[in-house]
């Protein structure tokens, strides 16, 4: 017990929830497939088009990707906490296809006896793994479904879950506006740590992206977390995220983001100004992106996170 309640206190650093909440060996999806863009505008991604990564948020999103993309993420988490995520789109036939898979190391720990004594070590650890199907419905109107698997492994004991995801992406070209939501991680355990029950972070999202008009800069403002246990209507909707990037010419995009349900979710003794906040920028290169995002949980906890989108078509095209 006094293993599993270290491993709930990183979860509690990890993903930000509110202590009175109830912590699962899942928690770890709230946090660990976002990539730096998504971590630098907030997590303000259901509405986001032409990322790879924001399949994670909106499987409806992948129509708007360039076909054959990959996007890598590697995120270094407070204390020894790590974690890595792929996500890649195809067109398949006449629709599209997405995958991604995420792996999150919390480390080694040190096993002891019954008597306090040392005898070796052992980790934990989370994955999930995940394949989308995304389509056109109307005109500028898309859906997606994901089917996922994921564990969480704690020593020799596992949890896992199969899980589902829909979404649905509606662009307004015109008016420079797209629309998104999405439900996540509705599933079901299949194995049990301990022979508990433990609940999926089910997440409801609502949100729109607006690019301003004779300014460079896309505004992304997200309604998240709607699905919330133990938490009133009024305390749902302070669940938001916002974001913006600014474009500077072709090649560089500055980022600056807010997650008020990290904000509102930490006590006055660990919160900063800062806390809630991701600050990032991006370079575009002929076929490759590259991201970094700082996001700051608490006074003594901040994450960094590092991404690289490939257009491999566009990549080995070049390289001929």
């Amino acid at each position: 017990m006094m293993l599993l309640g270290r491993w709930i206190w990183m979860s509690v650093l990890l993903v930000g929830v509110a202590p009175a909440q109830t912590l699962s060996p899942f928690d770890f999806l709230r946090s660990a497939e976002n990539s730096a863009r998504a971590a630098g505008l907030g997590g303000a991604f259901v509405a986001y088009a032409g990322d790879a990564s924001a399949q994670l948020y909106n499987p409806a999103t992948i129509p708007t990707t360039v076909d054959n993309s990959l996007s890598v993420t590697f995120t270094k988490h407070v204390l020894d906490i790590n974690s890595g995520v792929a996500a890649y789109t195809r067109r398949l036939g006449s629709g599209w296809m997405g995958a991604s898979a995420a792996v999150t190391s919390f480390g080694t720990f040190t096993r002891t006896d019954g008597l306090g004594n040392t005898i070796g070590t052992f980790g934990a650890a989370s994955i999930a793994l995940a394949l989308s199907y995304a389509n056109q419905f109307d005109t500028n109107a898309y859906y997606g479904i994901t089917i996922g698997y994921v564990q969480t492994t704690i020593d020799r004991a596992a949890a896992s879950a199969l899980v589902t995801s829909v979404g649905i992406l509606y662009q307004l070209p015109k008016i420079r506006t797209t629309l998104g939501a999405s439900v996540r991680y509705i599933g079901f355990q299949l194995a049990r740590m301990n022979g508990q029950d433990a609940s999926l972070p089910t997440d409801v999202r609502l949100g729109v992206s607006h690019r301003l008009r004779g300014l460079p800069l896309l505004v992304s403002f997200n309604l998240a977390r709607l699905a919330e246990e133990r938490m009133s209507f009024a305390e749902r909707l302070r669940n938001f995220t916002l974001g913006g990037e600014l474009s500077l010419g072709t090649a560089l995009q500055l980022r600056v983001g807010y997650d008020n349900g990290v904000r509102s979710s930490q006590s006055s003794a660990t919160a900063s100004f800062l806390t809630g906040m991701g600050i990032g920028a991006g370079v575009i290169l002929p076929g490759l992106t590259l991201d970094y995002t700082l996001t700051t949980l608490s006074a003594p906890a901040a994450v960094h996170r590092v991404s690289c989108g490939i257009a491999l078509d566009r990549v080995f095209a070049g390289a001929k």
